[in-house]
């Protein structure tokens, strides 16, 4: 007898994972990946002339004793450090330390600001909105409205693109949940460590993390070699196209492009997706009722340049990142690699910096300028910052990445749901799993509990696990606190309790 076949497609983070976990219990996996070099997704590690720099920063922390395990079981303590943070707010040409602390920014807001932050937040507090269904809306109760202007809008907006207002309150429930004035002074007077996993901890103030020593794919690369080892075929530069279903054999059949443009087809019993579910939708054979079709294409995603900039060390920032609350420029968050990892770099007299623009692959806009107008503007930017002179910039690098991150937006959710259910009907060998094959706005960690759950689902047979209630559980919002030291399994429920 045969063996059963799984195929994923994207060697992301949830795809790697799931392929990893199938492997080790003896599953035949293949994994389709669109890049044909990088593997890692969005956590990826970008190498460009001995300088290695993120698809933004990704810090490796998780309140699952399971995750935790499963990192340190890829990659030793070596390679996989703690680090101690170092992050900070740009803000009316000032810097704020992020967590923030209390008598450093009352003294840099000024006595007439810091009295309109607290007035602010007593109003709110004394009277919230009610039922507060945007962003705007959801931090104005949980701050005041003064300090959501000088710490949330600004920053917010180019990240996503439209006002804060039309932006889903979910997304401030996941990401900053948790948060609050009293937790973030809190935490800036205690001793700065990394915290245990399933210790009460909120992940937006954790002090310390770890990071692999040459960057987030290096795990991911370590991670391929092994299901490559346990017989795994991990294909890159493969996009595929189109995924056909046959009710009569209960077996799918995968179409790929390779860079060369020929066609490769995979029959496979399973079929683990990581890609947007915009992408999937339209390629999934036989088609879909029109108007799932139309609830795919109304899914929105906001794409994301990095210009990476390497230049002399001149100690002008040492953070591993800031924030730019500054609507005069237009990079939204500057990284720091070499403060990430010293091995980022190929000399300690150099750094590397990477910039963080947000945009729109459709629109004429930041997408649509060639990478020299791109690198023009970086480091114009950063002389504007204060961050770096012209004259100490030594090399630079474009990289785009479409649809990095899922919008919540005030219809997202009527969308998901509605595809969901139709694919989960007529396709119980479908498993959607990870950012954007969930349109979720997750972290690495919640990705990967998703595969690691799907692929105990597939090994069984039957869906012991809903994937979707993994991000609806408090310890894995961004922000929930808790005491359990279980991980995640003790929450996603049998599908027919």
């Amino acid at each position: 007898m045969s063996k059963r076949l799984t195929a994923i497609i994207g060697a992301g983070p949830a795809g790697l994972t799931a392929a990893y976990q199938l492997q080790k219990q003896g599953e035949a996996v293949v994994v389709f990946e669109a890049d044909p070099k990088d593997v890692g997704g969005i956590a990826k590690t970008v190498e460009h002339n001995g300088f290695r720099f993120d698809i933004g920063g990704h810090r490796f922390f998780s309140k699952s004793k399971e995750i935790e395990d499963w990192w340190s079981e890829i990659l030793s303590d070596e390679d996989l450090p703690t680090r101690q943070r170092s992050s900070r707010i740009f803000y009316r040409e000032r810097f704020f330390s992020y967590p923030l602390k209390g008598g450093e920014a009352l003294l840099k807001l000024g006595v007439f600001e810091s009295a309109r932050c607290l007035l602010s937040y007593l109003k709110a507090r004394l009277f919230p909105v009610k039922d507060p269904k945007s962003f705007e809306s959801w931090v104005t109760n949980k701050f005041g409205g003064r300090l959501f202007q000088i710490f949330f809008k600004t920053y917010t907006e180019k990240v996503w693109g439209m006002p804060c207002s039309e932006i889903s309150a979910d997304w401030a429930a996941q990401r900053i949940k948790g948060l609050s004035l009293t937790s973030a002074i809190l935490t800036a007077l205690r001793p700065t460590r990394i915290a245990k996993a399933g210790e009460p901890v909120v992940k937006t103030l954790i002090g310390a993390f770890r990071y692999p020593r040459l960057g987030p794919g290096m795990l991911w690369e370590h991670c391929t070699e092994r299901v490559r080892g346990l017989g795994g075929d991990v294909r890159m530069g493969r996009k595929v196209t189109r995924c056909q279903y046959s009710n009569v054999a209960e077996q799918w059949t995968l179409e790929a492009t390779t860079q060369t443009g020929e066609i490769e087809r995979l029959t496979a019993d399973h079929v683990i997706s990581t890609t947007p579910i915009r992408s999937l939708v339209s390629m999934i054979v036989p088609e879909l009722p029109p108007e799932i079709i139309e609830h795919a294409s109304s899914l929105q995603y906001r794409d994301f340049i990095t210009v990476a900039v390497m230049l002399k060390d001149r100690g002008l920032f040492d953070d591993q990142w800031i924030y730019i609350h500054d609507a005069s420029v237009h990079v939204g968050r500057v990284q720091n690699f070499k403060a990430w990892s010293p091995e980022m770099v190929p000399d300690q007299n150099l750094t590397c910096y990477g910039l963080e623009y947000f945009c729109f692959a459709r629109d004429e806009g930041l997408w649509a300028n060639s990478d020299e107008e791109l690198k023009t503007l970086a480091i114009r930017e950063l002389a504007a910052l204060n961050l770096a002179a012209a004259e100490d910039i030594v090399d630079t690098h474009v990289v785009r990445q479409e649809k990095a991150y899922p919008i919540y937006d005030d219809a997202y959710q009527i969308h998901v749901e509605a595809i969901r259910t139709a694919l989960a009907e007529r396709f119980p060998s479908l498993h959607l799993i990870g950012r954007n094959g969930m349109h979720k706005y997750n972290n690495q960690d919640h990705s990967m509990m998703t595969a690691m759950l799907c692929a105990d689902n597939i090994m069984a047979n039957e869906p012991l696990y809903d994937l979707w209630q993994v991000n609806e559980d408090a310890e894995y919002h961004e922000v929930e606190t808790t005491g359990s030291t279980s991980g995640l399994r003790q929450i996603p429920r049998r599908m027919d309790d």
